[in-house]
């Protein structure tokens, strides 16, 4: 399985990718909204959409229970049904719906059946969610970029400009031993962290326990703009560093307000649906 995040106005929905199909979270499309905890439940009592799910259901899985689903239909309308997703697909066997527990749980749906869905919420939100895939393929479908990752050369690309600067105007002014020296690197990453994402990289790991163990670590979990951002903010420290400027706390100011600048303008340019689409995008690093 592959999972990937779609942006869709001011949500994150949750996608993935099964053996060439791809289930979307439902649960994430009506977040925020009033009463949306429900609405999944609501939807799914409605007899239309009822009727819906098991035309779909008879087209594409084989093992479906029409005996059930007839009993199901037939229920549907009346005051004191309700039906649950997991109920459907244990009562019908369903495979356009499924029902997942944990960190990135919720109902998923087969995009047909989320699009569906997306026209019962609001049709104006569905349209931006079919874009937002069909963008998604489009760039999972481009051979030129399976070779590289570029939010992997984002958090690397002037790492070295800011490691050497350090190293040339600041370890070297003083005379430190080894652990020391290991203290001021690491100092003068975390600020650079607080500036950009605003924790160190030692407290996202306590609040990411999950993602650590899966081996992924703040600047993988980083938006686009984020590691932009940083990479700018590593070139302007080893500037500032370079003009004499090696007292951290007199930097950080400057730091803090160029970020902040910049963050503010990606956001306002929708820098982050421009960056995706030099992203390899099929890595499930690419989360927030």
């Amino acid at each position: 399985m592959t999972r990937f995040i779609l942006r869709v106005v001011d949500r994150l929905i949750n996608l993935n990718r099964v053996n060439d199909q791809d289930y979307i979270c439902i649960t994430d499309m009506v977040k925020g909204l009033d009463n949306g905890g429900s609405l999944v439940e609501k939807w799914l009592r409605n007899k239309n959409t009822i009727e819906f799910l098991g035309l779909w259901e008879q087209m594409n899985n084989p093992k479906f229970n029409m005996e059930a689903y007839q009993e199901i239909f037939n229920q549907s309308g009346l005051n004191r049904f309700t039906l649950s997703a997991k109920q459907w697909i244990e009562m019908t066997g369903a495979i356009g719906i499924q029902a997942k527990a944990g960190r990135y749980g919720g109902t998923y749906a087969h995009k047909d059946i989320a699009f569906e869905f997306g026209s019962w919420v609001n049709p104006t939100f569905k349209l931006y969610l079919i874009k937002e895939y069909q963008n998604l393929n489009i760039l999972l479908s481009d051979k030129r970029l399976k070779e590289w990752d570029v939010r992997r050369i984002l958090s690397k690309v002037n790492y070295v400009l800011h490691t050497d600067a350090v190293k040339d105007h600041v370890v070297s002014e003083k005379r430190f031993g080894r652990l020391r020296k290991r203290w001021i690197y690491a100092s003068e990453a975390d600020a650079l962290n607080l500036i950009v994402f605003g924790t160190t990289a030692k407290d996202w790991e306590k609040e990411n326990p999950e993602l650590k163990k899966q081996g992924l670590n703040m600047r993988d979990a980083a938006t686009l703009s984020q590691l932009a951002v940083l990479s700018n903010m590593e070139a302007l420290n080893a500037e500032l560093i370079k003009q004499g400027i090696t007292d951290l706390q007199q930097r950080k100011p400057l730091l803090h307000k160029a970020a902040k600048e910049q963050l503010a303008r990606f956001a306002k340019s929708d820098m982050e649906i421009k960056f995706s689409k030099l992203e390899h995008l099929k890595n499930p690093k690419f989360l927030k």
